[in-house]
């Protein structure tokens, strides 16, 4: 057997705010010519870049916080920082930290899930997601090119939206909108978050005749062992 593919360092962010009718997350929909998760609506995120690590000042746990900070910026035009001096990294996001005194804001995330693609797969990543609230003097937009549109949506409706077939949603995504919709508002989500620990999922697969299956650590807190994926595994 050759040996499993390396899993990339990646972040992901829930953007969240407090709409009207409860809790929302900002979620974009990826362009259908992108290779990974393509025409699906996600969490923005991306990969953790080498400045990102530099960023947070050699930390590689810190880098994870950067790298969504980063990606929230890049993605939806979000900026979560506050003053202070920005270490000699390179790149336009350091770059503009620099010019504006600013550094990134890696306490106003709460840590809420870390997710590895299972080994079998092909393209696999070590993502960290994060809940981040949404600055209320700063407006969320997709970024015309990996994301082709956008919106703010509850999990409940996404998840809803996902069943009926009018959005498509990978796995991960599912889930962690299913752990999400426990939380009424911002509040709330942030402080079931940093209640318990957060336990590394790296799903088991087991393919059936009527899809593929897969096993999660009943620790993770997703309401179960074993879910039907309904796509391949993807983050």
């Amino acid at each position: 057997m050759s040996a499993p593919v390396p899993a990339r360092p990646a972040s992901t962010v829930l953007l969240l705010r407090d709409g009207p009718q409860g809790l929302e997350v900002f979620m974009v929909v990826r362009h259908h010519q992108i290779d990974f998760a393509s025409g699906a609506l996600v969490f923005p995120g991306g990969r953790v870049e080498p400045a990102d690590a530099v960023l947070a000042g050699g930390d590689a746990t810190a880098a994870f916080r950067v790298a969504a900070i980063r990606e929230t910026w890049e993605e939806c035009g979000v900026l979560l920082a506050g003053p202070g001096d920005v270490p000699p990294a390179e790149g336009e996001f350091a770059a503009m930290l620099r010019a504006r005194g600013l550094v990134p804001a890696v306490d106003a995330l709460a840590h809420f899930a870390h997710w590895i693609t299972p080994i079998p797969v092909p393209k696999r990543f070590d993502t960290h997601f994060f809940l981040a609230a949404a600055p209320a003097d700063q407006d969320a937009v997709h970024d015309g090119g990996e994301a082709v549109d956008s919106v703010w949506i509850r999990p409940l409706d996404a998840l809803a939206e996902g069943e009926a077939g009018t959005r498509k949603l990978v796995f991960p995504t599912r889930m962690n909108l299913t752990k999400l919709a426990r939380s009424n508002s911002v509040a709330e989500a942030f402080a079931a978050a940093r209640a318990k620990p957060v336990v590394t999922v790296q799903p088991i697969q087991r393919d059936t005749p009527e899809g593929r299956w897969l096993r999660l650590p009943i620790e993770a807190d997703y309401g179960g062992e074993e879910f039907l994926a309904g796509d391949p595994p993807s983050m």
